[in-house]
């Protein structure tokens, strides 16, 4: 049995070696849901239902409390959850979304019940698209020293980009859900243009959300916040 890995105060999970039930497979949220201030029933917009750059600075946000990269935003509906009901947004940005199907939110939970499960976690399609642009355009820009030891190390043939997450042992290939995608080194050298998403990925898993290596994490950052800069734009 793998240890239980807590994700923060808000994301909490068991697993075992492979199989994983459907009572391992949680991601608790209950810390939200027994905050006062994220209580679903609040108005945290008054007059309008739309959640847009006008009203972001009333949204109530809390960060995780074990990954400090990570935070929680309660959005206003519509969201892509529901047309009626707030949800709660993941983003690597302290900054509340400009709106609540933004492409900087990883996905969505719900705010209702006592506890949400892997299979309550709704990815964010935009988000991934946003993942992989950072990841080949880092790729190209040698922002990772990890990524770039790794090709001295394999010289030629395709190098997978691991989830830093679930790291495999050395010499391994990780679990599928954890490749990120992949990229061709030749004499030792990226060639970012190879680069290529893998379907099998996931954005959650009982390990957690995505967790970059160190330079295509700040990578990732700062073209989250170019783009939620564009979406504020949007909605002055």
């Amino acid at each position: 049995m793998r240890a239980s890995r807590a994700l923060g105060a808000t994301l909490r999970h068991s697993f075992s070696t492979r199989a994983v039930t459907q009572s391992a497979r949680s991601i608790g949220i209950r810390f939200l849901l027994q905050n006062p201030s994220f209580n679903p029933s609040r108005r945290l917009v008054v007059g309008t239902r739309a959640y847009s750059a006008q009203n972001a600075s009333r949204a109530t946000s809390v960060p995780d409390q074990n990954r400090a990269d990570l935070f929680y935003h309660l959005v206003q509906p519509p969201t892509p959850l529901s047309r009626d009901k707030p949800a709660h947004a993941l983003s690597f940005l302290e900054s509340p979304p400009a709106n609540g199907s933004s492409c900087t939110v990883l996905g969505w939970l719900p705010t209702t019940g006592s506890q949400a499960g892997l299979n309550d976690f709704v990815e964010n399609r935009k988000f991934r698209d946003i993942l992989h642009r950072a990841i080949q355009d880092g790729l190209r820009k040698d922002v990772d020293d990890i990524q770039r030891n790794g090709a001295l190390q394999l010289t030629s043939g395709w190098m997978h980009i691991h989830d830093d997450r679930n790291i495999p042992p050395l010499g391994r290939i990780g679990d599928p859900d954890d490749i990120i995608g992949t990229v061709l080194v030749e004499d030792g050298k990226i060639l970012p243009e190879t680069y290529a998403g893998m379907p099998s990925y996931r954005i959650c898993t009982a390990d957690g959300p995505t967790q970059l290596t160190p330079g295509l994490a700040q990578h990732l950052h700062t073209l989250l916040v170019e783009e939620a800069q564009k979406e504020k734009d949007e909605f002055q």
